[in-house]
């Protein structure tokens, strides 16, 4: 191995064990600021709790766990079948020249600032929610919309690239029998790229859990259980950026809490998905 070969990999050692340490270091920090508030209010009555009201020392994150959930949930039903099909689209059906232009142009939503996504949903979706199925407008429903866009970027470009890495060989032997291009899609194309999809909704997940400008806009931000797609509601990021500014003694420990809460809930969430993946 000559010299430009070990530096390079201990370049890259010294990378990979800053990176870890970096993240070790946050962890840290994050669980303990946050540990005294489960200690004064309680594990179960923090995470099971209704009522969010810290000017009465009330701490209790269950309608933002739930919002999360909700709003995360949503914009997936919306964001994965959308993406989904664009990307089988610009994989299997769509003329190169159509493909050549549409990928790139989805592809630049990913660079659209999150608050310009919320300033549209504000002006736009808000209104016609209010109009035409009631409510505030500020609802899941809002909320899931927006992020469902948002999260199309990143739907398309990882299942464009999970198709288009099955073999040429699998679609040809399909339609060499006599099978119709829907037929392979559905027989042979999706089955074999099934693990590159899954990779796809896991990062779209991520993507729509952790959004918290858009979600600002267009959630409603009210602390409440939401039992409708039209019912306001607050997320655990929209809840840590709305009140830390200001927050101190208990109530920055909640919020450093919360965060835990939130990076447990998504590791459980990726976890969960990895089985899936490893399962198929």
């Amino acid at each position: 191995m000559g010299n430009k070969e070990k530096i390079a990999e201990v370049s890259l050692a010294f990378i990979g064990l800053t990176s870890v340490a970096v993240l070790t270091v946050i962890i840290v920090f994050i669980f303990a600021e946050g540990a005294p508030a489960f200690r004064e209010v309680g594990l179960l009555n923090f995470v099971a709790g209704l009522k969010w009201s810290p000017s009465t020392g009330q701490y209790g994150i269950l309608p933002m766990i739930a919002g999360s959930f909700a709003v995360t949930l949503s914009a997936l039903v919306v964001g994965i079948p959308l993406g989904l099909g664009c990307a089988l689209y610009l994989s299997e059906f769509a003329p190169k020249k159509a493909a050549i232009v549409l990928k790139p142009t989805i592809e630049l939503l990913a660079g659209v600032p999150s608050v310009v996504y919320g300033f549209i949903g504000l002006t736009v979706l808000v209104p016609l929610i209010r109009t035409y199925l009631g409510g505030p407008g500020f609802s899941v429903l809002a909320s899931a919309l927006v992020l469902g866009i948002m999260i199309l970027p990143t739907m398309v470009a990882v299942s464009y690239d999970a198709l288009r890495a099955v073999p040429p060989v699998y679609r040809e032997g399909m339609l060499a029998v006599g099978s119709t291009p829907w037929q392979a899609v559905k027989m042979v194309i999706l089955p074999a790229a099934r693990s590159g999809l899954l990779a796809a909704g896991i990062l779209a997940m991520g993507r729509a859990v952790g959004e918290t400008m858009a979600v600002i806009m267009v959630a409603g931000n009210a602390t409440i259980v939401p039992t409708s797609i039209l019912d306001p509601v607050r997320t655990l990021t929209s809840s840590i950026a709305l009140e830390m500014g200001y927050a101190d003694g208990l109530h920055r420990q909640a919020l450093f809490a919360t965060g835990i809460v939130l990076f447990v809930v998504i590791g459980a969430m990726n976890m969960i998905a990895r089985a899936l993946m490893r399962g198929k």
